[in-house]
């Protein structure tokens, strides 16, 4: 399990926030116990930073009765109501203020951490003081999967993407019952493999995005190399969406990355790799057409969960590597291993 220390680092690149310096000493110097006060802390450091800025105020829909046209007049129920003979009608209007769907979210999430027994009393204290921070007309929002996407529909950017992304995990952490009295529990992420995959890989592909320059990074999609008798048939083929693809002059790297317990698997009192990952990316190399003189390679990269794995294969006429990534080691380690693989 990836010890929370390092687990702020991989946060922070997989969201793209690198925090700065004096913020990662703050972060080490503290020893979390849980997840949850970890991402509290996150909440609490970039919702400062937000409030500070000044909340950008947002356009939102209202639906009121007036005495005066605004927006668009609603003719059923004013009519319903009997508004017209008395100079009132029932209006949609859009509304310029802060009441919006992230910034109630996010008081509604501080205020739930707050009320949270299982968080430090001076950090519950901390998050029941930026409360009054929040402008008055902002009803809070409970954090729910409704609230969430509401919230991303508003497109929010820079810090904003930052803070619904932790209000994101949090949600996911939250266990299904509430304990006595109705204050929410908080179970560890890192044991959800799901969630754990898709941080891994955003995490992988963002460290090479900001740690080196010699390769374009992306995620990229893959063509078959395919004829059908009829073209509308090729539709029906899976797609290929590459994890990270790392792109130079002369090298090109497919690197998928799998967030399992294990890179191998027993089978008949004897270990092999996991088949359906290692056929996954044969079938990248295989419908990848690199650049004249440019070498093509594959790699599948897991953590260290129970073994460590580092094998080297040529399949295909391709160099493969199969190999893990220990994310218990202190974070220097992590990202000096992350550069070798790719030098």
């Amino acid at each position: 399990m990836v010890p929370i220390q390092n687990l702020y680092y991989l946060l922070s690149y997989a969201w793209n926030r690198l925090p700065a310096r004096h913020e990662l000493l703050t972060a080490e110097g503290q020893a979390f116990e849980r997840p949850v006060e970890l991402l509290a802390h996150l909440l609490l450091l970039h919702l400062r930073r937000y409030l500070r800025s000044g909340l950008p105020p947002t356009y939102r829909e209202r639906e009121a009765e007036l005495p005066e046209l605004r927006g668009r007049v609603l003719l059923a129920p004013s009519l319903t109501r009997n508004l017209l003979p008395r100079g009132r009608a029932v209006c949609r209007f859009d509304e310029l203020g802060y009441d919006a769907p992230l910034h109630g979210l996010l008081l509604g999430t501080v205020r739930e951490l707050g009320r949270t027994t299982k968080l430090p009393a001076g950090l519950r204290q901390e998050l029941r003081r930026v409360q009054r921070q929040f402008p008055a007309d902002i009803a809070p929002l409970q954090l729910t999967n409704d609230t969430l996407r509401l919230a991303r529909r508003q497109r929010p950017v820079g810090i904003g993407t930052m803070l619904l992304n932790i209000c994101e995990l949090l949600h996911l952490s939250q266990l299904p019952e509430p304990t006595a009295g109705g204050r929410p529990r908080f179970r560890d992420f890192r044991r959800d493999e799901t969630v754990m995959a898709r941080l891994f890989e955003q995490f992988v592909r963002n460290f090479y995005r900001l740690e080196q320059r010699h390769f374009r990074v992306q995620s990229e999609t893959i063509a078959w190399q395919a004829a059908a008798e009829h073209a509308a048939d090729l539709n029906l083929l899976p797609s290929m969406i590459t994890d990270i693809s790392l792109e130079a002059p002369k090298r090109k790297i497919i690197l998928d990355t799998k967030y399992y317990s294990a890179a191998l698997r027993t089978r008949y009192d004897r270990q092999r790799l996991i088949a359906p990952h290692l056929y996954q990316l044969y079938a990248y190399l295989q419908n990848q057409q690199p650049l004249p003189g440019q070498q093509l390679e594959g790699v599948l990269l897991y953590p260290a969960a129970t073994q460590e794995v580092d094998v080297r294969y040529t399949l295909g006429g391709h160099p493969v590597r199969i190999v893990t990534i220990n994310l218990a080691q202190p974070w220097p380690a992590i990202a000096a291993d992350l550069l070798a693989l790719v030098r």
